[in-house]
């Protein structure tokens, strides 16, 4: 409960620090950014060339990979298919239509 008594003086001191700080963060803010702005160039060129180097590097690795995942479902399902081309082919067999 004396957080809600001791509101009044710490919303004070918090406005008042805050006039304070502001001429100093207004005058330290040009000097900040001067010295942040080639470092953030610096990293975003670095990102855009590892991103240039690897994206297509992790494109063959994905159709690699659909490719050597397609051709395992390939493999796994291939007793099935032929099954199923023998069943297709006995109902086909059985259903010919007669030459008249």
């Amino acid at each position: 409960m004396f957080w809600l008594l001791s509101l009044p003086f710490r919303l004070l001191f918090a406005i008042l620090i805050g006039i304070v700080v502001l001429p100093i963060a207004l005058v330290l803010a040009p000097i900040a950014l001067l010295l942040w702005i080639p470092l953030m160039l610096v990293k975003f060129t670095l990102r855009l060339v590892a991103a240039l180097v690897l994206l297509p590097i992790a494109a063959v690795i994905a159709v690699a990979v659909l490719l050597a995942g397609g051709a395992a479902m390939a493999v796994a399902l291939l007793p099935l298919l032929i099954l199923a081309a023998l069943i297709w082919l006995v109902f086909r067999a059985a259903t010919a239509p007669l030459a008249v």
